[in-house]
């Protein structure tokens, strides 16, 4: 595996006001690796993701992708950079089809729409999708219009659209909420199976979800980093055990 990582952070820093929502945030993600963020609500975590998407300027530190610094730039800036993210709450089109969802994602990669070309990329964006909702388990609803899918499979859709952008790193943020244990089940199966072939960062609360799915940790207390490590390692902590896990 590449030791260079494809995500970093250097002594990210985030206040609002006189809090410190993150302070000194040393972190980095491996590429070909599924990496979880936990720890409970206040921590930092959202906040963590919000500046490394773009949704938040950072008050100081360095981001990192690939070593090229993107700290500060714009969500469009972040995305076309190849940083997709999902979000709490499905962000989807519900009045369009499963297809049309992910034609859209798939043409904002399209640079070119020049009259001669338009037929052969809108042919491609078909073929892209299909092969989305191959991978989202969702092939078999292409003409449905996305209001009517249940609950997890509008999830499984809103991943879809972050995987038509080609992204080199795919956030999810807490994937799993509000659904079933059976929607749960399979939402692990299909993030382990694009975790396969592609670097994800997850923030979940659900430590089944993590444990089953990480291969490394990383635990924030207060905006800060209390321990990182292997699902192993991080279950044996003691302080992590006692604060976060509850084993």
């Amino acid at each position: 595996m590449d030791a260079s990582p494809l995500l970093s952070t250097e002594r990210l820093t985030m206040h609002f006001g006189g809090l410190a929502a993150l302070e000194n945030v040393n972190f980095a993600v491996r590429p070909g690796t599924i990496h979880a963020i936990i720890g409970p609500n206040g921590a930092g975590k959202s906040t963590f993701f919000n500046c490394i998407t773009g949704v938040l300027r950072p008050t100081s530190g360095r981001i990192l992708l690939q070593g090229e610094e993107i700290t500060g730039l714009p969500p469009e800036t972040i995305s076309q950079k190849s940083i997709a993210r999902s979000y709490q709450i499905t962000n989807i089109f519900p009045g369009s089809t499963c297809i049309e969802n992910i034609r859209i994602a798939s043409q904002s990669r399209q640079y070119s729409w020049s009259i001669l070309r338009h037929h052969r990329s809108d042919a491609l964006a078909t073929d892209k999708a299909l092969v989305v909702l191959d991978a989202i388990a969702l092939r078999d609803k292409a003409g449905e219009l996305a209001s009517n899918l249940s609950h997890g499979e509008q999830r499984h859709l809103e991943i879809g659209i972050a995987l038509a952008t080609e992204p080199k790193l795919l956030c999810l943020d807490e994937p799993t909420a509000g659904m079933s244990a059976s929607e749960t089940l399979d939402m692990i199966d299909l993030v382990r199976r694009i975790g396969a072939n592609l670097t994800i960062l997850i923030v979940e609360h659900d430590m089944h979800v993590v444990m089953s799915l990480a291969d490394r940790i990383t635990v924030f207390d207060y905006g800060q980093i209390l321990a990182e490590g292997t699902p192993e390692e991080i279950q044996a902590n003691p302080q992590v055990q006692e604060a976060y896990l509850k084993m």
